[in-house]
C-alpha cells in the first residue's frame, strides 16, 4: 500500500475512552457514572455487558502505553472519567486525589515515551450523582457550572503537561441516544418501550443546549485563566455523517441532505464556531422545543474561541425527503436515511456493523464541507471500523484484518486529497480504537480495535492494521 501524502507535521495517534477501557469502577474513590447504572439495568440494555473490568486499563496502562510506542504513535487521545476526579461531580463536592494521581501517572507515562497527550474531558460518563441531584444535562444552568469547575480542576492539575484539550465527545450522541431513543445512558425516552421516563420531544434539545454552554464555559475559562501560561489549545469532537441526495436529480433531496447535516452538525457547530443561533431549519421544525440562547449565553460563546474542529467520522448515507410532516420526536430533520440511492447503488462497502459502510470519497467531501463552513483546523479524532464477521472470529483470524487496513488506507488518502486538492487544513488523525473494548450498548461484540483484546485473559495482540499505521507514521519521520 502506498503512503498517503500528508504534511510532515501531521499528528498521528490512537484514541480510547475511559468507561470503555478502564474498569476499576469502584476502586480508589471513583464515583458511579450514568454508564455504571445503565449497564446494570435489568433487563439488560447493553447485551449483558458492563464496564466493571472492561480492558482493565486502570491496572494495565503501562502495557497499553507500550503498545502505543510499538505502533509508532506520536499522540494518544484518552478521556478523563469525571467521577474519578470528582466522585459526586458538583462544584462544591470533594476532589478524589487518588483518581487525579492515576491520570498524572498516565500523562507522565505518555510524556516519558515521547507521546503527546490529548485529553477529552467528557466522553458520555456523567457522574450519576449529578443526574440524581438535578437531572444532569436536563438542567442547563447547574450542569454548565459544574462542568466548568470540573474542567478547571483538570486544567489546574494536568494543564502543565496536557496542551491539547477536547471538551466533549459527540454531544449529538449523548443528547439523542441518551434522551431521545434511550439506547444509551441515561436511557431516557418516550419512544423506547424499555425506558420508564423521559420526553423524546423536548429532552434531547435541552441536553444538547447544556453541552454547548458547558463547552463554552470551559473554553472561556481556559482562555481567560490558563491559555497564557499553559500555551495549549482546546476544541470539541463532533460526530456526523456526510449525506448525498437519494435522487441526484431532485432539488428536494438535495435540500434534505443539507438539512440532515444541519441537524447532525450545525446543531452544535453553528453556535460554537460561528457564534450563531441554531440552524434555521431546526428553528422552523422544532419551534419553542428548541432552547433559546440569551444575550449572556452569547457573551460566553464569544469568549469561547475554540481552536480546532475535532471530527469523528465513520460513514456516509443518502438522504431522501419525507413528504409527511415530521413527528414531534423526529430528530433527523424530516429526512429518510438510506444506504443505497435511487439507482440502487450502495453508499459503500459493508463493514462488521450494519450502519457503517466504507465511503472514503464522501469522507473527502465531508472534510471539505466542514472546513469551508467553519474555517478551523480539523483533527480526525475518531475513524475506524470493525471488519465483516470479526465479532465471530478467533484471535488468529481477527489479527489479519484486510478490510480495516483498506479502510484506513482509503480514508487517509481522502484526507490527503482534501488537503492538497481542496485546500482544507487537516492537522491530525486518531484511529479508533487502540484496542477492542466495550462498544457501549452493543456490548463486547463489535471490535473496532487495532489490537485484539481477549476478554477472558485480557491479553492484547496487535492486528495487522496497527502495523500498517506504524508504517505510515514511521515513513514520515
Amino acid at each position: 500500500m502506498t503512503t498517503p501524502s500528508l504534511p510532515p507535521d501531521f499528528e498521528w495517534g490512537f484514541a480510547t475512552a475511559s468507561y470503555q477501557i478502564e474498569g476499576a469502577v469502584a476502586e480508589d474513590g471513583r464515583g458511579k457514572s450514568i454508564w455504571d447504572t445503565f449497564c446494570h439495568l435489568e433487563p439488560t440494555r447493553t447485551k449483558g455487558a458492563n464496564g466493571d473490568v472492561a480492558c482493565d486499563h486502570y491496572h494495565r496502562y503501562e502495557e497499553d502505553l507500550d503498545l502505543l510506542v510499538r505502533y509508532g504513535a506520536k499522540a494518544y487521545r484518552f478521556s478523563i472519567s469525571w467521577s474519578r476526579i470528582i466522585p459526586l461531580g458538583g462544584r462544591e463536592d470533594a476532589l478524589n486525589e487518588k483518581g487525579i494521581a492515576f491520570y498524572n501517572k498516565l500523562i507522565d507515562g505518555l510524556i516519558d515515551r515521547g507521546i503527546t497527550p490529548w485529553a477529552t474531558l467528557y466522553h458520555w460518563d456523567l457522574p450519576q450523582a449529578l443526574h440524581d441531584r438535578y437531572g444532569g444535562w436536563l438542567n442547563v444552568d447547574e450542569s454548565q457550572r459544574d462542568f466548568e469547575r470540573y474542567a478547571r480542576v483538570c486544567f489546574e492539575r494536568f494543564g502543565d503537561r496536557v496542551k491539547n484539550w477536547i471538551t466533549f465527545n459527540e454531544p449529538w450522541i449523548q443528547a439523542i441516544f441518551g434522551y431521545s431513543t434511550g439506547g444509551n445512558a441515561p436511557g431516557r425516552s418516550s419512544t423506547n418501550s424499555q425506558a420508564t421516563e423521559g420526553d423524546s420531544a423536548t429532552e434531547p434539545w435541552t441536553a444538547g443546549h447544556s453541552q454547548i454552554m458547558s463547552h463554552a464555559r470551559a473554553v472561556a475559562a481556559y482562555n481567560q485563566d490558563f491559555r497564557a501560561r499553559q500555551g495549549g489549545k482546546i476544541g470539541i469532537s463532533l460526530n456526523g455523517d456526510f449525506y448525498e441526495p437519494w435522487d441526484s436529480q431532485s432539488p428536494q433531496d438535495a435540500r434534505a441532505a443539507e438539512r440532515r447535516m444541519e441537524f447532525h452538525i450545525g446543531w452544535f457547530a453553528n453556535p460554537i464556531f460561528l457564534k450563531k443561533d441554531y440552524p434555521d431549519c431546526m428553528r422552523q421544525q422544532l419551534g419553542d422545543r428548541l432552547p433559546t440562547f440569551t444575550s449572556s449565553d452569547f457573551q460566553i460563546l464569544h469568549k469561547a474561541e475554540t481552536d480546532f474542529y475535532g471530527m469523528n467520522y465513520y460513514t456516509s448515507q443518502y438522504a431522501r425527503r419525507r413528504e409527511e410532516p415530521p413527528s414531534t420526536t423526529d430528530y433527523f430533520g424530516n429526512v429518510e436515511e438510506l444506504q443505497s440511492n435511487k439507482e440502487g447503488l450502495p453508499v459503500g462497502e459493508e463493514s462488521g456493523l450494519h450502519w457503517l459502510r466504507s465511503c472514503p470519497g464522501m469522507f473527502r467531501k465531508h472534510l471539505t464541507r466542514v472546513y469551508r463552513l467553519y474555517g478551523k483546523p480539523i483533527y480526525i479524532t475518531e475513524n475506524g471500523c470493525p471488519c465483516p464477521g470479526e465479532d465471530e472470529m478467533t484471535r488468529k483470524e481477527a489479527v489479519d484484518d484486510p478490510f480495516r487496513q483498506r479502510y484506513f488506507q482509503t480514508h487517509l488518502d481522502a484526507i490527503a486529497k482534501s488537503i492538497t486538492e481542496d485546500g482544507s487544513v487537516i492537522s491530525g488523525y486518531f484511529a479508533w480504537s487502540l484496542m477492542d473494548n466495550l462498544e457501549w450498548s452493543d456490548g463486547y461484540g463489535p471490535r473496532f480495535g487495532v489490537t485484539f483484546t481477549d476478554y477472558d485473559t485480557l491479553e492484547r495482540t496487535p492486528k495487522k492494521s496497527a502495523l500498517l499505521l506504524r508504517e505510515f507514521i514511521t515513513s514520515r519521520q
